[in-house]
């Protein structure tokens, strides 16, 4: 009976001996305290937009020819920018050097567009020699917009060519002859080939028949004018031989693919006039000397010849020369129409 009291009495004791020990009874009530809330974040001040921006560059009267771009001594060029966005009052600073001479700055005001998104501007430069230059369109830093920087590099050439001459100029002749309907090489020389095409321009333009460039021809050829006159767009894939020009055209969709230099008929052989179809081919050389011959009415046809005169010198058919015989053979299709006329 004493073991059973002792027990829980010396329980008790030990209880009360430890440190801040309370019984259940003395206990203190138990108080819930609420997590604090955290302080408020400080609103951010509102940030200006970051400055943007981007510009572009293009000189008209120039053309990109085999990689590079090319503008011709003495013609006016015009400088065109443009800006995007457009911010009303900024400035760009165009520059234009030769090595490390400067040849032109001035400052510029890009122009809204209709929809005020983009600005542009525009400089007029007019190169008097030859020589690479760099164009430069600067705009500095502003508040709205970033710094802007863009460069072109151009080649100024001299309008300046003849028979065994090559260089850039040349091919940019050959490239814009082309452009205009006439079969030329795109070598970069001023062969029998092209030659033959300034031959035909002339004709087409009621100049001199020889195959001397001038000026006048360059000025027009890099205009874009002179090419030859389709008479019958309606007609589709045809041929069209001008006998007042001496010169043939091959055409499709309306469009001038290449013209040669003809000889038709002299007045003791004429050509036949009138809108007829090929339909006959005669591929290699026959015994009469005619290459690569297509015919387009009995024994008429167009065909290659030794000697093919810039007057009309044949006996009825249209003789075209010997090296443009085959590509013309090449694209002439049975069937196709062709229209001879004054």
């Amino acid at each position: 009976m004493l073991r059973r009291v002792a027990l829980p009495l010396l329980t008790l004791l030990v209880l009360l001996a430890l440190p801040g020990a309370v019984l259940a009874e003395d206990a203190a009530p138990v108080v819930t305290v609420a997590a604090a809330k955290p302080a408020p974040k400080a609103r951010a001040k509102p940030t200006k937009p970051r400055a943007t921006g981007r510009i572009g560059l293009q000189v008209a009267g120039s053309w990109s020819v085999n990689g590079r771009q090319l503008a011709v001594a003495g013609r006016p060029l015009q400088i065109e920018g443009r800006v995007a966005p457009y911010v009303a009052g900024q400035t760009v600073s165009v520059r234009i050097w030769r090595g490390h001479k400067l040849l032109k700055q001035v400052s510029v005001r890009p122009k809204p567009t209709r929809t005020k998104k983009t600005a542009v501007f525009s400089v007029r430069f007019a190169p008097e020699r030859s020589g690479d230059v760099q164009i430069f369109a600067l705009h500095e830093r502003t508040a709205e917009q970033r710094r802007l920087l863009v460069k072109t590099p151009l080649s100024i050439v001299t309008p300046k060519a003849g028979l065994g001459m090559s260089g850039p100029f040349v091919a940019l002749l050959q490239q814009r002859l082309a452009a205009i309907g006439y079969a030329t090489p795109q070598n970069g020389s001023y062969d029998a080939a092209t030659g033959r095409a300034v031959l035909a321009f002339r004709k087409v333009n009621r100049m001199p028949r020889i195959t001397t460039l001038t000026p006048f021809i360059v000025d027009r050829v890099l205009r874009g004018v002179g090419g030859f006159k389709v008479r019958f767009p309606q007609h589709g894939r045809h041929v069209e031989a001008h006998l007042g020009w001496q010169v043939l055209a091959l055409i499709d969709k309306g469009r001038v693919v290449r013209a040669y230099t003809t000889s038709s008929g002299k007045p003791s052989t004429p050509t036949v006039l009138g809108n007829f179809r090929f339909y006959m081919r005669e591929p290699g050389t026959n015994g009469h000397g005619m290459v690569n011959s297509t015919y387009f009415i009995r024994g008429y046809a167009i065909h290659g010849y030794y000697d093919v005169p810039a007057y009309n010198a044949s006996h009825g058919c249209l003789r075209v020369p010997i090296p443009d015989a085959f590509a013309i053979y090449s694209w002439i299709h049975l069937g196709d129409q062709i229209d001879v006329y004054y």
